[in-house]
């Protein structure tokens, strides 16, 4: 027995040191790129959420925290059960101070891999504005048209009411309601989408009102 260790650590001691070697070769490399990569995504972040709050001067952080519990479900769009996280939800100021508007975080599993908005709503939380791409890897030609700043998926989303949305594979794509036509050759896209905004958009209006942060 013992000739076999013996033998395991004469042949394994390269790998095992190789391991121990670029294991923190990449746990220093994760650690000095880590503040760039969340600046990055708050700069990016900011640039989405100007454009669709362009009234904005700049977007405060709220002292409130929005807690939301995220449904569970069966499919591969869906979340899973009983998961609890904290809303990145931010108030867009005017150069007044004034609120304009509100545009906050929201993610989930997509076809391929999870889907991470941008969404914006109106000062009363009562439309919503529209929705920018934060963090998407779709098919290329299909899923990854929701990525399309005012094409057709995305602008559906304007004006629409900040309530619970629905998919049709028909319909009329101009007619401004909960109702979102799909993606031809990316239903399950389309749908992630609106499983992913409903299940973020009624509880941070729910929190947002219960905090008289707004007002019915």
């Amino acid at each position: 027995m013992s000739s076999k260790i013996a033998l395991f650590f004469r042949e394994s001691w390269l790998l095992m040191i190789s391991s121990v070697f670029f294991g923190g070769l990449l746990a220093i490399t994760n650690t000095a790129w880590a503040p760039k990569i969340a600046q990055n995504e708050i700069n990016k972040f900011n640039n989405l959420a100007r454009l669709l709050l362009p009234t904005a001067e700049k977007f405060e952080p709220l002292q409130e925290k929005i807690t939301l519990e995220l449904k569970g479900g069966k499919s591969v769009m869906d979340f899973g059960g009983g998961k609890s996280i904290e809303a990145d939800v931010r108030k867009g100021l005017d150069a007044s101070g004034n609120c304009v508007g509100w545009a906050f975080v929201c993610e989930g599993s997509g076809f391929a891999d999870k889907i991470k908005l941008v969404v914006a709503a109106d000062a009363q939380f009562k439309t919503l504005l529209g929705f920018g791409v934060l963090n998407s890897n779709e098919t290329p030609g299909f899923g990854d048209k929701i990525n399309i700043k005012d094409g057709f998926y995305q602008a559906q989303f304007k004006g629409i009411p900040a309530a619970s949305l629905t998919l049709s594979k028909f319909g009329d794509d101009k007619k401004i309601d909960s109702e979102i036509i799909a993606i031809t050759g990316a239903t399950v896209t389309s749908q992630s989408v609106l499983n992913i905004l409903n299940q973020f958009v009624e509880p941070i209006h729910k929190q947002l009102t219960e905090n008289n942060l707004i007002h019915p």
